[in-house]
């Protein structure tokens, strides 16, 4: 099967683009991926959708082990999730929360459509139906966004109160020696909850446009994710991570405390070693599938600014050995490192042990492997989980945890990661 590829000039890209999702939404399954303009060092894509599947891979109905040889097969382009959850299939680890947005723990798909900005061109790969008849059906498509009102009663999973006593709990996990760091995570979530996901996802955008933002509906199931944190990439010979660990908020009516605040985050010793912490896990999970003594931290502490708040963003890269398989760095390498911690099994176990919802498709991933090889996976933060049949919305939000966490602060540094959210839901 060979894809019919044709480029095309539109008169405006931006409207373009809001009218393709519209239409995008009409199928069951469709994943959009967007930088949101950022224009970052690793960058492959702008903007890239790919709709429809020819072929997809599950984990319910097949094992991680056969993955390998359906990509194989392929050769192709493939998008899809990968869910925390695969922890168990790579560990011996489970999960007994409950989990009512219910993404598959692993889902792949070879789209029949792929749409893609390349410069000020719009690009369009397709099976059996011709670019310019999808360009024209794009083109005749209303774009009407939903003005209904939300009416959303959302509660938190674990209290206040209870959180406080979780994080002092950890701390004394840190101080028997149990684990280094852990990120510890929280759900807020809305029964009952009716809203138009591509209407949320563009406001979402639009508040906190990120490098990592994406659009993945799956059925009944949706994610709205407005991620700025890459997980990992693979170009050519290089594989790259890029682990977030150190939050502060931005002041954007006064740049002077904007910038002071930015310096506060940069000198910061709490956030440097939760920082060097992960950046010596993802060296290490990095050196299991790199060629010998090429992995090496490129940048370390680099700040880096979104509408709510200044990130500490470290970048590790490694040469890619071409004997290990895309199978074979998954797992080496998942879950990240930045939503686990250290050492990695043992803070899992914690993990399962303290928090009160099954993480699901938040802390895993979205991405796509191009048909060389390559492939640019995200880390699913600072995302809407919604389940149109079950009418269940969730968000999680979470902080990586050492002894000198104050958990006051913890709680409203996930207040603060959750601002965008809770703005568009309200």
């Amino acid at each position: 099967m060979n894809r019919t590829i044709a480029t095309f000039q539109v008169d405006d890209i931006a409207d373009f683009k809001q009218r393709m999702l519209s239409w995008a939404n009409r199928f069951n399954i469709f994943l959009f991926l967007d930088s949101c303009g950022y224009k970052e060092k690793y960058a492959t894509e702008e903007w890239i959708l790919a709709v429809d599947a020819v072929d997809r891979f599950s984990l319910e109905e097949r094992s991680l082990d056969e993955l390998q040889s359906w990509l194989n097969d392929k050769q192709d382009w493939i998008f899809g999730n990968i869910n925390y959850d695969l922890k168990n299939e790579i560990e011996h680890l489970k999960s007994s929360h409950p989990d009512q947005v219910n993404f598959p723990v692993l889902f792949f798909f070879q789209p029949k459509i792929i749409i893609r900005k390349r410069l000020e061109e719009i690009e369009v790969m397709a099976f059996d139906q011709q670019p310019s008849e999808i360009v024209g059906q794009i083109l005749q498509t209303k774009h009407s966004p939903s003005q209904a009102k939300r009416q959303l009663d959302i509660r938190p999973r674990i209290q206040r109160s209870e959180y406080l006593n979780i994080i002092e709990q950890l701390r004394q996990h840190i101080l028997r020696g149990d684990c280094y760091e852990i990120n510890f995570c929280q759900e807020f979530f809305a029964e009952n909850a009716m809203i138009d996901p591509l209407s949320v996802y563009q406001e979402l955008t639009t508040v906190s446009p990120t490098p990592f933002a994406g659009f993945y509906k799956l059925n009944d199931k949706y994610l709205l994710c407005a991620s700025p944190e890459r997980f990992l990439k693979k170009s050519g010979g290089k594989i790259i991570s890029q682990p977030i660990k150190g939050t502060v908020r931005r002041d954007l009516n006064d740049a002077i405390v904007d910038d002071q605040l930015k310096q506060q985050l940069s000198n910061s010793q709490k956030d440097q070693s939760e920082n060097v912490m992960v950046v010596d896990l993802v060296r290490n999970d990095l050196s299991r599938i790199c060629k010998e003594a090429s992995v090496h931290v490129e940048e370390l502490y680099g700040i880096y600014s979104f509408p709510q708040v200044h990130q500490l963003i470290s970048t590790v890269v490694g040469q890619n050995d071409p004997a290990i398989s895309f199978t074979d760095i998954l797992k080496a390498t998942f879950p990240m490192g930045s939503m686990t911690g250290a050492p990695k099994i043992r803070v899992m176990q914690l993990i399962e042990q303290y928090e009160k919802s099954k993480r699901g498709i938040y802390s895993g991933s979205i991405g796509y492997i191009t048909p060389e090889g390559d492939f640019d996976f995200n880390v699913v933060i600072r995302s809407i989980m919604y389940n149109a049949a079950q009418q269940y919305l969730s968000y999680q939000v979470g902080g990586g945890i050492t002894f000198y966490s104050d958990p006051e602060k913890e709680y409203e540094e996930c207040l603060l990661k959750a601002a965008a959210i809770k703005k568009v839901l309200q």
